[in-house]
């Protein structure tokens, strides 16, 4: 069973990096370099290195994340790196050999869309199982001889990238390609989480039973009990009950249907949720894409 399923997946794997690798592509050729644009991470120390020194871009790209190939057979797995290793290549490939057209100058233009596509097939390479940039690996490494997060660490290496941007390229040069940074990491995210980024949703209320029903013969949805107590208030702070405390996954999209839900059992319910950037497993939906 386990060979069965993993085939459908596998396909849909290699066609996400395929897909990905092609639009990077045609980001890069089609928007950032023809204009000296920059994006963050080891594409951004490239597309640098490329403008200052000239150096074939393709072959930039691959140099740079050997280092961070390697790191990623460590701290990941070696499937991992083989599968960046064969993005990588695939990029450079594309590079080289697909006639990708100039579509614009309009730097305004350049740093918005140039950053959609990149952040596009970025984010489906990823889907796919691939990293066609290495700093996020950089960043898991240094993330644990650091108490900083990965966000930061990023962040940090950005501002470094940029920073070298302004003093060689200009600073509009640099202005831009931080639009285009924020653009294609924002574009990553929604693609990676969509519209069916999930959120966790709490509530506490005194007519949890009728509640629990409704969210899973109703809605569908898969439940966790805590038990909890009910009471504690500034007036009457003795005064206090048992309660179940639900917490059950969503989609954004119905957080207010369950809202609705909820306040029409109880008007007085203590709802209040969180991003879950990652689900799986358990009862989430009857069906998802991915």
């Amino acid at each position: 069973m386990k060979s069965v399923n993993s085939l459908p997946r596998a396909i849909k794997d290699t066609i996400y990096t395929i897909v990905g690798t092609l639009i990077s592509g045609f980001a890069l050729q089609s928007f950032l370099i023809p204009n000296n644009f920059l994006d963050g991470g080891v594409t951004g120390v490239s597309l640098l290195i490329h403008e200052l020194y000239h150096y074939n871009i393709a072959l930039v790209i691959l140099v740079l994340n050997i280092p961070f190939i390697i790191a990623g057979g460590y701290h990941v797995n070696r499937m991992f790196a083989f599968k960046m290793l064969a993005c990588i290549i695939a990029l450079g490939i594309c590079l080289t050999v697909v006639p990708y057209p100039v579509i614009t100058s309009d730097k305004l233009l350049v740093s918005i869309f140039g950053g959609f596509f990149l952040g596009l097939g970025i984010g489906l390479a990823m889907r796919g199982g691939c990293a066609i940039d290495g700093i996020e690996v950089l960043a898991l490494y240094t993330l644990k001889r650091s108490s900083f997060t990965i966000s930061e660490i990023i962040l940090g290496l950005n501002v470094i990238i940029f920073l070298i941007a302004a003093l060689q390229l200009g600073l509009e040069t640099a202005l831009y390609s931080m639009l285009t940074y924020f653009t294609a990491s924002r574009t990553i995210s929604y693609v990676i989480e969509g519209l069916e980024e999930y959120t966790g949703v709490t509530i506490i209320s005194g007519q949890s039973d009728e509640i629990k029903e409704q969210l899973v013969m109703s809605m569908g949805k898969g439940i966790t009990i805590y038990k909890g107590e009910r009471g504690y208030m500034k007036d009457s702070f003795d005064v206090h009950q048992d309660c179940d405390i639900v917490f059950t996954i969503v989609t954004r999209l119905e957080v207010r249907r369950l809202r609705n839900v909820v306040h029409s059992i109880d008007p007085k319910a203590f709802i209040f949720t969180n991003t879950i950037k990652e689900a799986a497993g358990g009862v989430l939906k009857h069906h998802r894409g991915h």
